[in-house]
């Protein structure tokens, strides 16, 4: 495919589709952003100046085409203490420090650790944050008038129904229009977007942190960045991973990783704050019709837009609207059949699905939540595949030499089972392991080996070792020791 094609299907492909799309999600990206600058501690211009920048850079450097990037949650309230205790500064340098550490991981093909997320993790992380995208929209939900309630049921209503009208506009889009009108023709109680705050009037301005370039500022910044960079390279991975599914095509990761990498390191230069992908926001695009690099970069560009020239207007935008959008992403993000599936499915996989969606919702740290369901999955796997090694043994009828035969994975779980099957007590001249029916995987496996040939050994019976297949002949020849001179201590312990 030449670079023109390449080219036109990446961007020309779906223009009206795109631009609607990034419109609509740049609208929605405004009280977020504000929002997020809040939990850094920062003016709000950083986040809006973040979302701008990481939109336009990770269009262009991303590999996950309509996947949307911009300030988030998750990175935010990891920069608040460094705000706090030593200013926006570093914070400017801890997003470029994390952005490198985003590229050197991309570089490093951390993508392919999304091989080691099970279904399970991927569903309770979709529904951890539809529900938190639910609860952050509670602070105009909670003590607001009835004209509030009002709107935002009139906003659902819209979204839902226009549709069956017409879908050459996205409905969110007409909600936004047409609620901002009423708000203006009618006088209503109800909060608009400039009561987050105050937007940006000029263009965000290329500069070096002000920093020192010393050790102690890099000792300071690390933390945070390291922090920074995983759990903003583990959002964006699992977002791209439910775009894949909702659009049925395939994305980098490892481009995506140094994409987001480029795009902090850009936003920080430019006096934003790090971010990475937002699931709400990809949503909106995917549904409101985004499906080319074309719809980020629009929404990064319109948002730049209405920041400079319309920023008076973006004002009146009045809240419920916004709040009517997020309630159908987080609606339509949640998976509503996975209730169903916690009866059909089985309980060790529920169990994780739900661990998942309870720390993350409890934490509101998603690379927790995650992390605990990756790890509980792995006890899981390990458990079950531990219960399918078997060892089994036949004694010679002079009662001198017993064979045994093992079947199955040799490795941390199923170790002890092997030597609590092997009788240490009987006095044998012979004793024969046969091992081609196993597999040896790890030090425990082979320590186990090495623990069973030297107690009969010690005892006087001669062992032989028989069926290793290539793989475990190379584990153990790299990690056996019952070969060497000084091998009863070093295994044995005497």
């Amino acid at each position: 495919m030449t670079f023109f094609e390449t080219f036109r299907r990446n961007w020309l492909s779906n223009i009206r589709g795109d631009v609607l799309a990034g419109i609509v999600v740049a609208l929605a990206l405004i009280p977020e952003a504000i929002g997020f600058s809040i939990i850094a501690g920062v003016d709000p211009k950083v986040g809006l100046y973040a979302s701008v920048v990481i939109a336009m850079v990770i269009a262009v450097a991303g590999g996950r085409p309509a996947m949307i990037s911009a300030a988030t949650a998750a990175t935010a309230v990891l920069m608040g203490t460094l705000v706090r205790d030593h200013g926006l500064q570093y914070l400017l340098a801890a997003t470029v420090l994390a952005g490198v550490i985003q590229i050197a991981a991309g570089y490093a093909r951390v993508g392919y650790i999304m091989k080691f997320v099970s279904r399970s993790v991927l569903t309770g992380f979709v529904n951890a944050l539809a529900i938190l995208i639910f609860l952050a929209q509670l602070p105009e939900l909670v003590g607001v008038s009835w004209q509030t309630y009002l709107m935002i049921a009139g906003g659902l209503g819209i979204i839902y129904l226009f549709p069956t009208i017409t879908k050459l506009v996205p409905s969110p889009l007409v909600c936004i229009l047409v609620l901002t009108t009423i708000s203006l023709l009618i006088d209503v109680d109800v909060r608009t977007v400039s009561d987050l705050g105050e937007l940006p009037s000029t263009l965000p301005t290329l500069l070096l942190p002000d920093v020192p370039l010393t050790l102690e500022t890099l000792w300071i910044i690390l933390p945070y960045s390291v922090a920074v960079a995983a759990v903003g390279l583990l959002e964006s991975l699992l977002t791209a991973s439910i775009v894949d599914q909702m659009t049925d095509t395939k994305s980098d990761k490892n481009r995506e990783s140094v994409g987001q990498g480029i795009a902090n390191i850009a936003s920080g230069f430019f006096g934003g704050m790090a971010g990475c992908a937002m699931i709400g926001q990809s949503v909106i695009n995917v549904k409101s019709g985004g499906r080319t690099r074309l719809s980020t970069f629009f929404a990064g560009a319109f948002l730049l837009f209405l920041l400079l020239m319309l920023g008076d207007i973006v004002g009146l935008i009045p809240m419920p609207a916004l709040v009517a959008i997020m309630i159908m992403v987080s609606v339509g993000t949640f998976s509503w059949s996975s209730f169903k599936d916690l009866r059909r499915h089985p309980r060790r996989s529920s169990l994780v699905m739900l661990v998942t969606v309870v720390t993350v919702v409890g934490t509101h740290n998603l690379a927790l939540g995650v992390g605990a369901g990756v790890l509980l999955s792995g006890i899981f796997f390990a458990w079950k595949v531990s219960q399918i090694f078997r060892v089994t043994s036949v004694l010679s009828e002079d009662g001198r030499e017993r064979d045994y035969l093992v079947e199955g994975q040799l490795f941390f779980a199923s170790a002890g089972d092997f030597l609590e099957a092997i009788d240490f007590q009987e006095r044998l001249e012979r004793v024969r392991i046969d091992v081609s029916k196993a597999h040896i995987w790890d030090l425990t496996g082979v320590n186990a080996v090495d623990t069973a040939v030297l107690k009969f050994r010690r005892q006087g019976a001669a062992v032989e070792l028989v069926g290793m297949n290539s793989a475990s002949v190379t584990i153990m020849d790299d990690l056996s020791v019952h070969d060497e001179p000084d091998a009863m201590q070093k295994v044995l312990g005497h």
